[in-house]
């Protein structure tokens, strides 16, 4: 498909006209409408049938919906795109219960491809199993002639089997990385689990995926979450991925609309990219900055002001000196490029929220827009900070009713009150923007909406929802999926709502989940996803 571009039109007949819906605009001025008329990728009208099909010439596309509801495309605030495309084919061990089914399936999944080959991906989740770490000694046996590099859900932190320790130079010897952990035995020996940067030492050994490959993922992802009724994303990635998110642009292939992010670090390579390219159109923009402060709270790394329940002693770390923390966001800020920080534990969050503090008094107001990734453990005293600052809430729901099958255990019954705080948060004013972390949790809006509006754990001993009074409602959950994600990324003017003169991307759903029993959204179809006006799934 070409790209397309919302461009003004240059007459009024339309080129593809949808009748007969219910279609939630998130337009304030016009809540609901029956139609809706489409001409060169850009809503012509929205409205009444009659007057939209004023718009209808011999050659119009006509769509009857038929009563469905339509609603705007739905953004994902965060993703790792190509890197979810490259998943969609590695080991699959997110759902492995038992350590003998984690290992038989790299074991099995080395059946199938060639000597010398990585296996990555993988995604497991060893809380399934009770909460032991699994060890290279499981499945060296199953994979003696291919390195193994598979990652927990949370992607901070993953499992190396022997032969990938070696290529890595990593033994009993090794030292500490600052902001990362080698897991060892009694006796001092590496038993293949790395956590954060420690992981780095596997990534600097890994071959880079040929071009042609990467493609080949990007293709993957676009056509996966366009069946999710996914129109856009924000990409945290690097810059290769950036540059082959550029390729495929350049190319005409793209059919998700991309807002990227390259590592705050680069902040200088970043700036003078800009200066020099611009930061790209409506189907390709890149102006984010994404830094870490700390880590995940699964692999016990997210940094608290109080030790772990589950860990005395222990408060996660940073990832990041908050002084270097400091002069990157700074000169970014100075700059006028976005800060968009992965925050997870309270210590960490309010420590971000310090430094955004300090950059916007040194350098003065401006609509800067900071991000804080993940919000997921705040303390009670920085929700106004959130709303004061005007700092975006970047959360992925999925997140919730996935770690509340075990948060308790780890954090303790306190300090989950302020978890995943989606009511908390708005509440204060603040600006909600959600996503899934794919490939971390899958990227399904629906099944966001339905964890945000019930918060029912996957383990399904919370039918009242966990942690309860953080539940939003369908409305509110719709809303950070669409206009507010846009608002994220500083494209609220051209999506995230239906009204004349945005782009055509939206969404035919085969029930309404504004009536349905909430517990009944994430059963709900996508019928068909169209961007720019042009259907990029049918079901």
């Amino acid at each position: 498909m070409a790209s397309i571009s919302c461009s003004k039109n240059t007459n009024s007949s339309a080129d593809l006209i949808l009748k007969n819906a219910r279609v939630w605009t998130m337009n304030p001025e016009q809540p609901w409408a029956q139609a809706l008329a489409v001409k060169n990728g850009l809503l012509l009208t929205v409205g009444e049938n009659s007057e939209v099909l004023d718009y209808q010439n011999a050659n119009t596309e006509i769509i009857d919906a038929q009563g469905k509801l339509v609603v705007p495309g739905f953004i994902d605030s965060h993703v790792h795109f190509i890197t979810g495309g490259f998943r969609l084919a590695s080991v699959q061990l997110r759902d492995a219960q038992t350590p003998d089914e984690f290992a038989q399936r790299i074991g099995d999944f080395a059946k199938t491809i060639p000597a010398g080959a990585w296996i990555t991906g993988g995604d497991w989740d060893h809380e399934l199993w009770g909460g032991k770490l699994p060890q290279a000694s499981w499945i060296d046996a199953l994979t003696p002639e291919n390195p193994v590099f598979v990652s927990r859900l949370d992607g901070h932190m993953a499992l190396a089997n022997s032969l990938a320790l070696k290529m890595a130079g990593i033994d009993k010897n090794t030292p500490e990385t600052e902001g990362g952990e080698i897991i060892r035995d009694q006796i001092g020996k590496p038993t293949g689990v790395l956590k954060d940067n420690a992981m780095d030492f596997m990534w600097n050994v890994m071959p880079d995926p040929p071009a042609e490959m990467k493609e080949r993922a990007l293709i993957a992802a676009m056509e996966y979450v366009a069946a999710q009724g996914v129109t856009s994303v924000h990409q945290m990635g690097g810059w290769g991925e950036y540059l082959t998110l550029k390729s495929a642009h350049d190319k005409g292939i793209l059919k998700t609309r991309v807002y990227a992010s390259v590592p705050l670090s680069t902040w200088e390579k970043l700036h003078e990219y800009i200066q020099e390219n611009g930061n790209g159109d409506n189907w390709l923009k890149i102006g984010g900055l994404k830094g870490f402060v700390d880590g995940s709270l699964g692999s016990h790394t997210a940094a608290f002001f109080e030790s772990y329940t589950d860990d005395p002693g222990s408060h996660g770390f940073f990832v990041n000196e908050k002084e270097t923390l400091e002069d990157w966001i700074l000169n970014a800020d100075k700059n006028e490029l976005q800060a968009i920080i992965h925050a997870i534990g309270d210590s960490a969050i309010s420590t971000l929220i310090d430094i955004f503090e300090q950059v916007a008094e040194e350098n003065g107001p401006r609509d800067r827009r900071f991000r804080i990734e993940h919000s997921q453990h705040i303390a009670k005293k920085d929700f106004a900070r959130y709303a004061k600052n005007n700092i975006i809430a970047s959360m992925q729901p999925y997140h919730a009713i996935d770690d509340g099958r075990w948060a308790e255990k780890v954090i303790g019954p306190e300090r989950i009150k302020q978890t995943y705080a989606f009511r908390g948060l708005l509440d204060a004013g603040v600006k909600l923007a959600f996503g899934s972390d794919w490939f971390v949790a899958p990227p399904t809006p629906l099944e966001g909406i339905y964890a945000a509006v019930t918060r029912r754990t996957l383990d399904d001993k919370n039918p009242d929802g966990w942690v309860p009074q953080e539940k939003i409602t369908v409305e509110e959950a719709v809303r950070a999926y669409t206009i507010d994600a846009a608002y994220a990324s500083f494209e609220e003017n051209i999506k995230g709502s239906l009204e004349n003169g945005k782009c055509a991307d939206f969404v035919i759903l085969d029930s309404n989940i504004f009536e349905i029993a909430p517990e009944k959204i994430r059963e709900v179809k996508i019928l068909s996803t169209y961007v720019g006006g042009e259907q990029v799934f049918r079901q």
